[in-house]
Formats: structure tokens, sequence, C-alpha cells
């Protein structure tokens, strides 16, 4: 007899609410990505619903009456879970599984798990079990005082401390622990970080929605080797490689999980660390799918996350993907000023992101003159790892050359920066020669 092993998938009712100034419209493009997400979570879509109301009920979010209709389409269609597209409170949860008989979740729920599939490094499990239990703890349900520990002596005798209590205060100890868990891990990353900054290279982030393809790209770039996968979150660790630009200056370019709409607000705070690798770079090339049914819909909800974590100014340059899919990329970037189209799996576009990404970090530096003795080396070698150098000559008491230097670097080479005046002398003569 042959056995046929079968995989268990759970079925899934989605559950979207119209609450002005949202449309219906806009609540169905979500529940499409939610359906993309459940997928990913390892789900099936059996039946979606959609209402419309002035505002959300306090009780059972959707309304006793629509929350009766959800029980009898879940019993029609045999689901197990019925996911709502936005995020309900501890009481309108139990509420709704009262009335459904089932379980019911929402996407926060969704993106947890699927983050928890996918967290590899301890780092990463770390990150993920921090968010998952800072969303479980106000949901927490004990089974009432029949749970209690009785104390037994006189002035303790009571209801004591219940089942409740006692798994509240195991999971607080918990939370503490990977607090300090990460906290260990953010200072070793920092010191990476200085490590890296002091070699005097530019720090170049990868952003975009997720599976906008990014890490496609940072294989494109700098044949990196990572895992690319054509799904919802399948890069959560951040990979940092060396990329070499056009004009003989390298960088560090780094790769980090993909935002959604409507990220939860736990797992922004759980990857705060990993996410600083964003906020501390000089340049975000932001990825976006040119293919996908709203490119500025996507563009705008990652930007809000870059806002959250502080990253909201850094300088950006959009780079819209997958140009070989979507002949619109072009029309994009033409509309996005300073943008660029590309496709990441063919390499189309790819020099000209490499160029646009050189003048971006150039225009934030500028001209220096700077006389280097012969018996530094080390800071000669450093100029050419991490600028642009020319002119070199030779002269009786060391090197003199000019080199496209940022303020911090400036300040690092301030000893070797010549007068004032021969520094304006060469930013006038490089601005005759662009002439």
């Amino acid at each position: 007899m042959t056995l046929i092993e079968r995989t268990f998938r759970e079925r899934i009712v989605l559950v979207g609410v119209a609450v002005p100034p949202v449309g219906i419209a806009e609540v169905e493009a979500s529940l499409d990505e939610l359906a993309l997400l459940v997928d990913t979570a390892g789900a099936d879509v059996v039946s979606t619903v959609v209402q419309r109301r002035d505002a959300p009920d306090p009780a059972t979010y959707v309304g006793k009456g629509k929350a009766e209709e959800l029980h009898h389409i879940s019993e029609e269609v045999d689901a197990d879970t019925v996911v709502f597209d936005d995020e309900l409170n501890p009481a309108q949860q139990r509420n709704l599984e009262k009335i459904l008989g089932r379980t019911a979740i929402d996407r926060t729920d969704v993106i947890l798990d699927i983050f928890a599939q996918n967290a590899r490094t301890p780092e990463g499990r770390a990150q993920v079990e921090l968010a998952l239990l800072r969303h479980r703890l106000p949901r927490l349900r004990g089974r009432g005082k029949q749970l209690s520990q009785q104390a037994g002596i006189i002035g303790t005798r009571g209801p004591g401390e219940t089942q409740l209590e006692v798994d509240r205060r195991r999971l607080l100890r918990r939370v503490t622990h990977l607090e300090a868990e990460l906290r260990q891990l953010t200072r070793t990353r920092r010191t990476q970080r200085k490590g890296r900054r002091r070699s005097g290279r530019h720090s170049v982030s990868l952003v975009g929605y997720t599976n906008a393809g990014k890490s496609t790209l940072l294989n494109a770039l700098t044949d990196a080797g990572v895992l690319v996968e054509d799904r919802l979150f399948a890069t959560l660790d951040p990979r940092t490689r060396r990329l070499d630009l056009p004009g003989g200056e390298s960088v560090l370019l780094s790769d980090t999980v993909g935002f959604v709409r409507k990220l939860p607000h736990h797992l922004v705070e759980a990857f705060r660390s990993t996410l600083e690798v964003v906020a501390e770079a000089d340049l975000l090339v932001h990825v976006v799918d040119a293919s996908a049914p709203d490119p500025g819909a996507q563009i705008e909800a990652v930007r809000a996350v870059l806002e959250e974590i502080g990253a909201g100014k850094v300088p950006e340059l959009l780079a819209f993907n997958k140009a070989d899919l979507a002949p619109e990329a072009k029309r994009l970037a033409d509309t996005h000023s300073g943008s660029v189209a590309i496709s990441a799996l063919t390499g189309e576009g790819i020099d000209r992101l490499l160029r646009a990404v050189a003048d971006r970090l150039r225009a934030g530096s500028g001209w220096v003159e700077l006389a280097i003795p012969y018996s530094r080396g080390d800071v000669l070698a450093a100029l050419h790892r991490g600028g642009e150098v020319a002119d070199v000559r030779h002269e009786a008491g060391g090197i003199r050359l000019r080199a496209r230097l940022d303020e911090a670097s400036r300040g690092r080479l301030a000893e070797f920066v010549a007068g004032a005046e021969e520094a304006e002398a060469a930013e006038d003569l490089e601005g005759v020669r662009r002439d």
C-alpha cells in the first residue's frame, strides 16, 4: 500500500471593514494582499467578506448581526479560522470567538506567524519571539479561580494567585530576558558598524515593499548568493556586502526585511536594532515592484515605516524593478525625477543604477586637496578604497592629490587637507571641467 502524505492547510475566511475615509476599493486591495499573506503562512482563503461601517463596533468590530452572518458563512465553507484585516483588541477577539465558534485573528497574527516560520538566525528568532509575546500578553486568558494557588496559613487564604497571573509573570520574565539579549546584540551590531565606518566607506541600504526584489538586486550587484524566493518576507536577517561603484570607490550595501502595509508596531519595535542599519545609511535605494497593482501605495507604505524607525530624512533613490515584466517601469521612472527603471533578474538598467548611486553619494561630498607624507600609505589606501581620487602628484615632501570627501571624512583627514585657498581652487577647476 502506498501512503500519500497530506499536508493540512487551514481554511480561512477574510473580513475587511471600510470605515471612512477608507473606501471599498482600498479595502479590497488590502484584502488581496492579506490573501497573499495567508497563503504564505500556509493556509487557503475560502471566502471573503467586506463590510461598510461608519465606525468599528467596540464589542465585535463588525457588529453582532454581521458576526452572526460570519458564523453562518464559516459553517457553510467549513472554515477553521476567520482573519480580520484590521487589528482586533483582546475584548473584540474574545467576543468574536464566542459568536463564531472558531478562532478569530487579525492581520498582525498572520504576519507574526510568517516571521516565526522564516526566522533563521538567533537574533531573528529572538526578535520574532519578542514581538509575539508583546502581542499576546494583553490577550492572555486564564481559567479563573478554579486554578488559583491556595496558601493555607492565616492571612493568606482566599483566591490566591490565579493561573492567569502565573502565566503572565512567566511571559513577562521571558520578555525581559529577550530584551536584554537583544540589547547585547544591538551593542555588537553597533560596534561592527563603527568598524565599518572607520574604513571610510559609504553605507547604502536596500529598502522596499516585501517581495519587491531586494534580495535579487543584492545578488545582481554583489554576487552575494542570498536566498531568493517569490514569496512574502523571505528575507528577515540583514546582509551586508561590498559594492564597487563606477569611479573606483566601494560602498557597503545592506539588505534587510521588507515592509508591508499595516506592519505591526510590535514587529517594528522588536526589529528596531536590525533596522538601525537603514537609519544610519548614507543613501537608501528604494526598490519598487513596478508590476504591482498600485506601486504608489507601496511607496507610501514603505516611507511610513521609514519615518517610524527614524530614517525618513535619509536621501532616497527610487529603483523601479521588474522592468522585464512591467513595461510601465520606464514611465514610472520618468514620472519620479532622478529614479531609474531596472530588472534585477535580467540585469537591465543595473549600470544606470550604479551610476545614479555614485552620483547621489558624490553630491553630498566635495573635492579636497590633500598632502600626504610618503610614510602614511595607510591614508592613501583608505582614500582609494572609500573615495574618488584624482590628480595624484609625487613631490619631494609626499604625495599631493585631490579627492572627493564627505564632511565626516574631511574631519578625520583634517591634518592632511591643504589650505582653504587651494581647496577652493580645486573646486573651481572641477567646475570648469564639467562645463
